[in-house]
């Protein structure tokens, strides 16, 4: 079965779609926790960072990257928060790796 974001990369689900390439899509959070909030998600599916291996290095890294560009193009200039949710104590959802990438506000600390 499919999960929820490989439905959005196949275009079964909309999503505000903000940047795409051969790698990943970012898209725009259904409930953001931030002014700013968008989605990094790889197109290969990796269930979590966990489960990530050294074969997924390029990928992750193009994740983060993809990250500070996207954040760049929606103007946050003053700064921005990269947080990645790992297994169900992690708050993680959807069993595939994503980035969250929260900005617009001053974020707190503790994060949780």
């Amino acid at each position: 079965m499919k999960t929820l974001f490989e439905r959005i990369i196949d275009r079964e689900i909309p999503a505000k779609i903000e940047h795409e390439d051969d790698l990943c899509i970012a898209i725009h959070d259904i409930d953001p926790q931030a002014p700013t909030h968008f989605l990094v998600v790889p197109k290969q599916v990796v269930p979590c960072i966990a489960k990530a291996r050294e074969e997924h290095q390029a990928v992750l890294g193009h994740l983060m990257l993809t990250a500070a560009s996207v954040a760049e193009k929606l103007n946050l200039s003053g700064g921005f928060r990269i947080v990645i949710n790992n297994g169900k104590d992690g708050g993680e959802t959807v069993p595939h790796l994503h980035l969250h990438v929260l900005g617009g506000r001053q974020m707190a600390w503790p994060p949780g």
